[in-house]
């Protein structure tokens, strides 16, 4: 039997796509390059043209994301927008990347753990950076009074980006709401807490 071509340029993003879909449903360790494969209805041998391993796959799937926010990040920290309005396209940044990147998002919360070094080192490098700078905001918010003094902005922090971070799970059973209304309830509900209006 002869495995059905795919195109020089889809090869590797089909093996990416259906590799980051089991991820998400049995775990990166439970998933075998034959459950891969199978997905793609290829041979296992076959994906060997394409990727050295299952470490490469998720390799690139994480440090993608990675550099999805860290580019995201750098946009909006540039931009003319003032610091609430810069919490509020963070907000919207995590939407657009959840919706984006439906399945491998999912790895963010935990499969990470299972990266190797050294793009461990880098992946941890360029999340613990971009939390610094989300909390940055946060302070310059504060120190304008936009964030009453009383409020611990660390705990902020990680309320917001737990919230953010599971934003995948809640939507896959919530897809009927619009991505604007999304992005508008989720600014409401997670900044107006802390923000003085």
């Amino acid at each position: 039997m002869i495995d059905p071509p795919m195109t020089d340029i889809s090869k590797k993003s089909q093996i990416y796509n259906a590799a980051a879909r089991l991820f998400r449903k049995k775990g990166y360790k439970a998933t075998s390059m034959q459950d891969i494969a199978n997905a793609l209805d290829i041979k296992a041998a076959s994906l060997y043209n394409h990727i050295s391993s299952k470490q490469e796959i998720l390799k690139f799937l994480l440090i993608n994301i990675a550099d999805a926010f860290t580019s995201g990040m750098k946009d909006i920290e540039e931009s003319s927008l003032d610091d609430i309005e810069k919490l509020e396209q963070l907000v919207i940044l995590h939407v657009d990347l959840t919706l984006r990147y439906k399945d491998s998002i999912a790895l963010i919360t935990g499969e990470w753990v299972h990266l190797e070094n050294p793009y461990l080192d880098q992946y941890l490098k360029q999340r613990n950076q971009y939390e610094k700078r989300f909390l940055t905001i946060l302070k310059r918010c504060q120190k304008h009074s936009h964030i009453d003094a009383k409020i611990n902005l660390d705990i902020a922090l990680f309320s917001i980006l737990s919230s953010l971070h599971w934003l995948y799970n809640w939507y896959n059973k919530n897809k009927s709401i619009s991505k604007i209304e999304l992005s508008r309830q989720l600014k409401l509900i997670l900044l107006k807490g802390i923000i003085n209006i």
